[in-house]
Order: C-alpha cells, then structure tokens, then sequence
C-alpha cells in the first residue's frame, strides 16, 4: 500500500483557482487546518465589507488605486509617483513619507504664510489681484513677496523682490524713505555739525 502524500495546492471557493497551501491563512476549526477562501479574495472581501460600512456611515470612501512597483500613491494630491518624487522617512513602513514633495512644499508655504502673516494663500492671492498683480512700489515687476509691519505685524501688501529688499535695507523708516526721494530729485540733506559728534539734520 502506499503512501499518502499531502495535497500542495488548495482550490479557493471564491476565486475557484487552484493555489498554493501558502496562499491560504490558517483556520484551526477546518479539517486542513486552513481557510476556505485564499488570502487575496479575504483580503477583497475585507476592503468591499469596510467601503459598504463607510457608505452607510456617510463616510468618505477611498477608491483601490492600481499602483505599479517602485510607485506610490499620494493621497492630498491623489496622485501615483514614483519613490524619486518623495522624501524619505525612516519610520514610515515602506520609508517614504505620507505625502509627496510637491504637496509638502505646497503645505509647506501654506504653512508659512500662516505663522509668519497670519493669512492664506486665497487671502494673499486677493492681495495680488487687488494690484493688478504687479508691486505695489514700482509697478512693473511681478508682486511675489508678502510685506508687512515689523511692529504691528500687519500686511501692507505685495512686493517684488527689490522693492521689498529695499524696504528691509531702508529698515521701514518713512523719514530715511523721504529722505532717499528727495536726494534723488538732487535735493541732499546735508547734516549740520551743531558739536562734536552731534549732527542735526535739516528741517
């Protein structure tokens, strides 16, 4: 008589394919000591029985996305790219962080214009359109920088790049400003030396 030998394939009920023993998560209460459905159509029937729920929740439900190896799918942007469009992160399961570095440079500047002038990105986009989209200082070049009062933290409006830097040289002082228009038109003024070390300025 001979021998028997153990199956090493199993047929899922769902699928109907014939698979691998490995293929079946283990089940203690069956004969073969193993599900009767493979891993991949539990794993199926798992997600569309969590969807149904969120459904009947009013939840939001994430459709399956299709993603190719080396890939990987943003969910801000809903986008699929490849792991060289993510910065990496340690302790994340597959190393990579939870959003791309496009959006993380977008939340980065939303960030930003948050804690350092308290607006957002539509408010500064209303500023700009409210010029015109050009410097409120020269207009001509583009107004790209967010200005604002270093005292009272207020926003003025939107500069270029020159303008504000030359604010920030002119450290925001309306007289010294006065003063560098003046001098431009060929009107100097000149300090008087009223003691030693001690100028007074012009009226």
């Amino acid at each position: 008589m001979g021998v028997a030998t153990e199956p090493s394939a199993k047929r899922c009920t769902s699928c109907k394919r014939e698979l691998p023993l490995a293929a079946f998560a283990r089940d203690r209460n069956r004969r073969d000591g193993l599900q009767v459905r493979c891993r991949e159509c539990v794993a199926e029937y798992s997600a569309a029985h969590s969807r149904r729920r969120r459904e009947a929740m009013g939840k939001q439900v994430r459709e399956k996305v299709e993603v190719p190896p080396g890939h990987k799918l943003c969910r801000t942007c809903g986008q699929v790219k490849p792991h060289s469009e993510w910065h990496r992160n340690a302790t994340a399961s597959d190393g990579l962080s939870t959003r791309c570095k496009a959006c993380r440079a977008v939340q980065g500047r939303q960030g930003h214009l948050k804690r350092q002038y308290g607006i957002t990105e539509a408010e500064r986009d209303e500023l700009i359109a409210s010029q015109a989209g050009v410097c409120c200082i020269c207009l001509s070049a583009p107004a790209a920088h967010v200005d604002h009062c270093h005292e009272t933290g207020r926003v003025r409006g939107v500069l270029c790049f020159n303008c504000n830097f030359g604010l920030g040289l002119l450290r925001d002082d309306p007289e010294a400003m006065n003063r560098a228009a003046d001098y431009l038109e060929g009107n100097a003024w000149k300090p008087i030396l009223v003691a030693p070390g001690v100028y007074q300025l012009p009226s």
